[in-house]
């Protein structure tokens, strides 16, 4: 996924706890990594929702990348490989759903609207002295306030192995500037062959799949509290109302407004730059 921070630790998905085999709709519990972490590729027998405060969680599953922010979470289905990365000191939250005890089903990774009334019920469901009758209550609310998010926000990998490197390279360095003439010049294929295989792979033109690719990385660099000028800066933008533009084109709105409507926003979201209109 994206460049792997200093410091990464790098864990295998751990076991759930010994009250997952006991009777149960909905397991829930919490941690807070306190350096970047990365979990390697995994799957569980149960569905999982994941979603984090202060901070982001990036997933790939298949040839697809998710970003979680604040005000969002992600419901994989259960038997689906996937990877995760969380930013340093991230409120790192889960639930594990089994299967035979949920009343629906989604055929894949899917974002989740992460209402109050939600994330409440989760953290009421992670206590360990709730009797079996309050616990039933409270998964059955969960199960009707439960909805997929109305945008689904992924980010479509080409799988094409005329450009996949091309795909990783700005992965890796989301402010690559180079334009498709010049990254022609590097695999030996032609502009045009670049353009047309980005088009029906991703269902985007290239300019469009980078400006997409640098919203996800936004949304982990504002989170981590950069301001608005550094992180048009780090993705290669000129000048910040650019990529500010930018990430309105793409997410519908300003990253002020984007991450009011999460909840408080990050420092460098709350006060860009001096001379920046940010919302």
């Amino acid at each position: 996924m994206w460049r792997r921070e200093a410091g990464t630790v790098v864990r295998r998905a751990e076991e759930l706890p010994g009250r997952a085999t006991a009777p149960f709709a909905i397991l829930a519990e919490s941690q807070v990594p306190p350096v970047p972490t990365e979990w390697a590729p995994h799957s569980h027998d149960l569905h999982e929702l994941v979603w984090v405060r202060g901070g982001t969680l990036t997933s790939r599953v298949e040839d697809r990348v998710f970003t979680v922010s604040e005000g969002h979470g992600l419901w994989m289905p259960a038997g689906v490989v996937h990877g995760g990365r969380t930013t340093a000191g991230v409120e790192f939250h889960d639930a594990f759903f089994a299967p035979d005890r949920t009343p629906f089903a989604f055929e894949g990774p899917t974002a989740i609207t992460m209402t109050p009334v939600l994330e409440s019920l989760l953290t009421h469901l992670a206590r360990t002295d709730l009797d079996a009758a309050a616990r039933a209550r409270a998964e059955s609310v969960v199960f009707d306030v439960l909805q997929p998010s109305e945008r689904q926000f992924a980010l479509q990998l080409p799988g094409d192995a005329r450009i996949d490197a091309i795909a990783e390279a700005l992965l890796d360095d989301p402010a690559d500037c180079r334009s498709l003439d010049e990254w022609a010049r590097t695999p030996g294929i032609s502009d045009r062959t670049i353009a047309r295989a980005f088009r029906h792979a991703t269902g985007l033109s290239f300019a469009q799949w980078r400006q997409m690719l640098r919203a996800h990385r936004a949304l982990t660099l504002l989170s981590e509290g950069l301001d608005v000028q550094t992180v048009s800066e780090e993705l290669g933008y000129a000048q910040p109302s650019t990529f500010i533009a930018a990430f309105r084109r793409v997410m519908g709105t300003t990253p002020g407004v984007f991450f009011a409507a999460a909840g408080d926003a990050p420092a460098g979201v709350r006060n860009p730059v001096s001379g920046v209109q940010n919302s």
